[in-house]
């Protein structure tokens, strides 16, 4: 047994950095004090009857059996139809569009399809959890583009200085968690300068797509052509639908990218759900179902601010995603996750501290509420925020 043990302890850790997930801590804390929990990014409220209809009438038809591993011909067909019509672009459902098990698996399999060893790997920090881990994990490099508050624009200089002969994949998130900021047309035709003539691929996190405010629209990477060819689009029904426990996601990439890519997808998760495909197909044959988003969640955002006028955080009203971010630097000098934890405990709403999106865990005293709740929850926890 000593030995065994020996033999074990002896593993070295492919991620030695990486430890339980700020979400994880920060919605355990929230259970086990009873907060408001307005730190994970997920609904508090049901996705529609109708689409829970659609996936027991596909259950009780038998459809429970693998699907394809390139997802179920219906739902590509749909997500054609539904890409064809939001931004005038068209990809083969056949040959371009990828059904994933979650928006998650599918920025890992993208890193994975062209990230090799010293490969340098530009990050926009702050960044989602997942991102690093996967360049690690291909032995690429992350290489840090710094962005700040209030307004966490983009320095194109300074993404330039940090492009060199290895950069490889750039990763882009817009809109953005967890800021919030969303990208520009200007924004897209300063990437194309930059990765024009370089053998420079390009993974778009753009599962927020439908949740923008003040009329704001979603520049995709793929409405920009010189960019559309060597970027990986990724987009996620869970958050458009308030299904984020369904983990179901999609990549949408030229041929020759997509041929790649599900090399990787195939032995990563196979194939999707099925059911739930076929449902999420019918489903998507009713634009309103997602258009609507932008005001059912602007409305949800403004109720939440309204509720904090009399507080002292200061916030810029964010500009999409269901995150906002606000500032307590007038109130105390506390680290960012030390007044998470305390806020959690002593007043009963969870937030997520923003440095923890940081690779140095830079603290510019910013914490993250997630407003895609119901308004009853809403008005109690920013009443509770008042009390500071």
């Amino acid at each position: 047994m000593t030995n065994h043990l020996s033999t074990l302890s002896s593993l070295a850790s492919k991620l030695p950095n990486v430890g339980t997930t700020i979400f994880t801590v920060m919605s355990k804390l929230a259970t086990e004090t009873g907060a408001i929990n307005l730190s994970q990014g997920f609904p508090g409220f049901d996705c529609s009857p109708k689409l829970v209809s659609l996936v027991e009438q596909y259950l009780r038809k038998g459809f429970n059996q693998y699907a394809p591993m390139t997802g179920v011909p219906a739902l590509r067909e749909a997500l054609a139809r539904k890409t064809t019509d939001q931004y005038g672009v068209s990809y083969d459902p056949e040959t371009e569009i990828t059904i994933t098990s979650g928006a998650t698996e599918a920025i890992f399999a993208a890193v994975t399809a062209v990230v090799r060893p010293g490969d340098e790997v530009l990050v926009f920090e702050p960044a989602y959890d997942s991102y690093v881990p996967a360049i690690d994990l291909n032995g690429g490099v992350p290489v840090y583009v710094t962005l700040t508050p209030p307004d966490y624009g983009i320095d194109w200089q300074v993404v330039r200085e940090k492009i060199t002969d290895k950069t490889r994949l750039i990763l882009v998130n817009t809109p953005h968690n967890p800021t919030g900021h969303v990208w520009t047309t200007d924004d897209l035709a300063q990437l194309a300068n930059l990765v024009r003539d370089r053998d420079i691929w390009i993974v778009s996190d753009e599962v927020y797509e439908h949740i923008l405010f003040d009329g704001r629209l979603h520049h995709s990477l793929m409405t920009h052509p010189e960019l559309r060819e060597r970027t990986f689009i990724i987009g996620s029904f869970g958050k458009t639908f308030h299904i984020t426990g369904w983990k179901i996601g999609y990549c949408l990439v030229p041929k020759a990218l997509s041929v790649e890519f599900r090399k990787i997808h195939q032995y990563l998760t196979f194939s999707t759900v099925t059911p739930i495909q076929y449902a999420l197909a019918d489903y998507l044959n009713e634009p309103d179902h997602y258009r609507q988003l932008p005001d059912f969640y602007q409305r949800k955002r403004d109720l939440f601010l309204a509720g904090l006028q009399g507080s002292r955080f200061t916030f810029k009203p964010t500009e999409g995603s269901f995150f906002q971010t606000v500032s307590y630097a007038a109130i105390t000098d506390e680290p960012d996750y030390d007044l998470a934890i305390r806020l959690t405990n002593e007043i009963g709403v969870a937030s997520i501290p923003v440095s923890v999106f940081y690779n140095q865990k830079n603290d510019y005293k910013i914490l993250r509420f997630c407003f895609a709740k119901d308004d009853a929850i809403l008005e109690e926890a920013a009443q509770r925020l008042n009390n500071l």
